[in-house]
């Protein structure tokens, strides 16, 4: 038997690894999809052979991950219960996808996961692998009664680690576990499962990688420009940039100043609420600043209209429909609704704030002659609002008479 097994070097699949050969007999084929993890793949393709692996396949998927994941949610304004940026749920579909093709080419019997039967990653994988390989297998160790009685805890999975000399990063003193990507890290389990630990306290400043703490971030507010094209960022600070180069320059800037830091009690698709510590620096600033830019070019029922669908687009990334007709059809609509949101933005960063400094566009909507409060002439007649006001009054004028108020007649009704 063949198994390609997503495979991170952390403590939950550098485990399966090693008990998949074992429970299956099986070859086990490691992929790791480089979308940004930065030091955690050092020496990941030795640590995955001399765990037990045939074959470890790494690949840089970072330009594919930005160009056709996280900028395509950025331009629907997608965040999952008005906090989260959707950093993991995005990256889920992009490693399915390509675990789906490598077990294609190797003749592969299975596909496998760590993600546990609690979370919503093992939902995300398989369905983007229903989506692309109905007929592929897929082995999720943690939904099997064998796996969870040998390892019912994090703590005899670092034993068996040890035990068997496997290297990993968690231990019992710093038993959170942490994933990391391009667009983000996120925090969870251990210490963490208490909602009401203070993550933000001095104790807990080592967990973060990604931003200083807001309160030692510079005293010094810092300048930035975006400039964007049909709803993606293209530059910033006047260079033309790649949307990973995007990505990379934003989150070294929010993270110098702090910026990003979210910690959340969320609702998972498989219907528990879990407490999850996130670090989306460069994130915030292009969700921030991208919103700025639509506020200027965006005409304001398609804004309205594409804003009420932010839950639902969230929604489907965030329970692992990406792949589905309906995340698809809304993405057409999205594409469609970013057409003239092109411009510049200019923010101000300072201790974990974002705040706007400017913004211009050649397809800008705001025009001051008609917004003006002085009295120049454009085409916007005041006395134009008496009668758009009785209009839109007339259904509250019979409210109020069935309700036995006196209606006097229009002409003596006040403007």
């Amino acid at each position: 038997m063949k198994i390609v097994l997503a495979y991170s070097g952390g403590l939950d699949t550098s485990i399966i690894l090693r008990w998949l050969k074992e429970n299956y007999g099986a070859e086990v084929i490691a992929f790791c999809a480089d979308i940004g993890q930065e030091e955690e793949l050092t020496d990941l393709e030795k640590k995955a052979l001399a765990t037990g692996a045939s074959k470890c396949v790494i690949e840089d998927l970072r330009e594919e991950f930005a160009r056709n994941f996280i900028f395509p949610m950025f331009q629907a304004g997608a965040i999952y219960e008005g906090q989260y940026f959707l950093g993991t749920s995005i990256a889920r579909p992009l490693i399915a996808k390509r675990m789906v093709e490598i077990a294609r080419a190797e003749n592969a019997d299975a596909i496998a996961h760590g993600a546990t039967g609690k979370g919503n990653d093992q939902v995300r994988f398989e369905l983007a692998a229903v989506a692309l390989a109905p007929d592929l297998r897929v082995i999720a160790p943690w939904r099997e009664e064998r796996f969870r009685e040998q390892f019912p805890g994090r703590a005899e999975m670092i034993a068996f680690a040890q035990k068997n000399k496997i290297p990993i990063e968690a231990t019992s003193e710093k038993p959170y576990s942490m994933d990391r990507n391009l667009l983000h890290i996120s925090y969870e389990s251990g210490v963490l499962e208490d909602p009401w630990l203070d993550a933000s306290s001095k104790e807990m400043r080592g967990m973060y990688k990604l931003s200083v703490a807001p309160e030692d971030a510079p005293n010094e507010r810092e300048y930035v420009e975006l400039e964007f094209e049909r709803g993606n960022c293209i530059g910033v600070n006047g260079r033309k940039s790649s949307p990973l180069g995007v990505v990379q320059t934003l989150n070294k800037l929010g993270g110098k100043h702090g910026i990003g830091r979210v910690d959340i009690v969320e609702n998972r698709f498989v219907g528990m609420k879990s407490r999850g510590v996130y670090e989306t620096p460069g994130g915030a600033i292009l969700h921030f600043a991208h919103r700025q830019m639509e506020t200027l070019t965006m005409d304001r029922e398609v804004m309205h209209l594409r804003d009420s669908l932010i839950p639902k687009y969230s929604e489907l990334v965030y329970n692992g429909f990406w792949f589905s007709p309906e995340r698809e059809a809304l993405q057409a609509l999205v594409t469609e609704t970013q057409r003239d949101v092109t411009g510049v933005v200019r923010l101000k960063l300072y201790k974990g704030n974002i705040i706007v400094a400017g913004r211009k566009s050649q397809k800008s909507l705001y025009d001051p002659k008609i917004a003006t409060m002085e009295g120049a002439a454009s085409a916007y007649d005041q006395n134009d609002a008496t009668g758009f006001i009785r209009l839109n009054a007339l259904r509250l004028r019979l409210r109020a008479h069935v309700r036995g108020c006196e209606i006097p007649p229009p002409s003596a009704s006040p403007a």
